[in-house]
């Protein structure tokens, strides 16, 4: 029996910190509501998100995004931008490129350990359609390898 998770949204995820009141909340999970499709590739019950910001609404003010996904250092995304609606874009944006790189540094095309071993298991058909390791399960004394 294999166990079933709930793919990580912002919805599920969110949670707002300093600076922010719960009222804020949903508006702020609008914001961001771009980041679930990066999001839905990990489990909601090992992945959080928490925004805050400092000196809110006075010049200076820095928002901060952290996230935490099970497996995987801390991404912490900062901006200063005047404007709070700009800075949460900003962040939100600087968080997807960060896990989308984080995501392609897992792929096997950029780690050789990984493309090395995705390699092994892949198998071409001949031009009859058999698998040549059926072939060599077929005659005796030669082993598949």
């Amino acid at each position: 029996m294999s166990v079933q998770t709930t793919p990580a949204t912002v919805a599920d995820c969110l949670r707002v910190g300093t600076g922010f009141s719960q009222g804020d909340r949903n508006w702020i999970a609008e914001q961001f509501g771009t980041l679930d499709a990066r999001l839905a590739t990990y489990s909601a019950d090992t992945t959080a998100l928490e925004v805050s910001v400092k000196d809110r609404a006075a010049r200076g003010q820095k928002v901060t995004l952290e996230c935490w996904v099970a497996g995987q250092q801390k991404i912490v995304t900062t901006s200063s931008e005047e404007d709070l609606r700009a800075a949460l874009n900003d962040v939100r944006d600087d968080l997807r490129r960060r896990l989308n790189d984080a995501k392609t540094r897992q792929e096997p095309r950029h780690n050789r350990h990984l493309r090395d071993t995705a390699s092994q298991h892949v198998t071409v058909p001949d031009e009859h359609g058999a698998h040549p390791a059926d072939d060599m399960e077929s005659k005796p004394g030669i082993e598949p390898g």
